[in-house]
């Protein structure tokens, strides 16, 4: 039993999981997009929290929404990013759980943590099509981005979401070298 389940059961109910869509974008030289965001709950006193958080494009399914389809729906608003091309789809659903100090917090205090579709996708734009400014018609998720290599990708992320970017990491590693490379094999 994890710390968030006994918690939530420690109340008397359990939250649930939120569905999630996931994109690990892959450039031409095959690193990946990852985005810094600080969220409200960083600003609590966690040892595991850095100055900055890294993460991968996500964001909700709506109801009745495919995964894939709210997949191209967060990378654009999350990014800008709209010139993909899909690779890959991971087998089977990831999730995790938030640690018991964000439980009621984060996630807008409606969720235990999240069940994530990923998706592989190739970049197939140039850097000026990124816009994490959401071009003002949200607030943005993201304050800064940078392309990180694939190996370098879990340990940017928080702690309690590694073990899913390991699983994407270690699923789409084939997608993690320049495109020349890829298509000459």
């Amino acid at each position: 039993m994890t710390l968030s389940m006994s918690l939530t059961e420690a109340r008397g109910t359990r939250l649930p999981l939120r569905p999630c869509a996931g994109i690990v974008l892959f450039n031409a030289e095959g690193r990946v997009w990852l985005g810094r965001r600080r969220p409200k709950w960083a600003s609590y006193p966690q040892d595991y929290i850095e100055d900055h958080i890294w993460q991968l494009p996500q964001g909700g399914i709506s109801k009745g929404e495919r995964p894939l389809t709210a997949a191209f729906r967060e990378l654009r608003e999350e990014t800008g990013v709209s010139s993909v091309t899909l690779l890959a789809e991971f087998p089977g659903w990831l999730s995790y759980e938030l640690p018991r100090d964000l439980m009621g917090i984060a996630l807008k205090g409606k969720y235990a943590g999240q069940k994530q579709r990923w998706f592989a996708m190739r970049f197939n734009g140039s850097d000026d099509e990124i816009d994490i400014a959401a071009n003002g018609v949200m607030k943005p998720e993201f304050d800064d981005w940078r392309w990180a290599s694939l190996d370098e990708m879990p340990s940017l992320a928080v702690p309690f979401k590694r073990p899913v970017y390991e699983a994407v990491a270690e699923q789409f590693a084939e997608y993690a070298q320049p495109l020349a490379a890829q298509t000459a094999a």
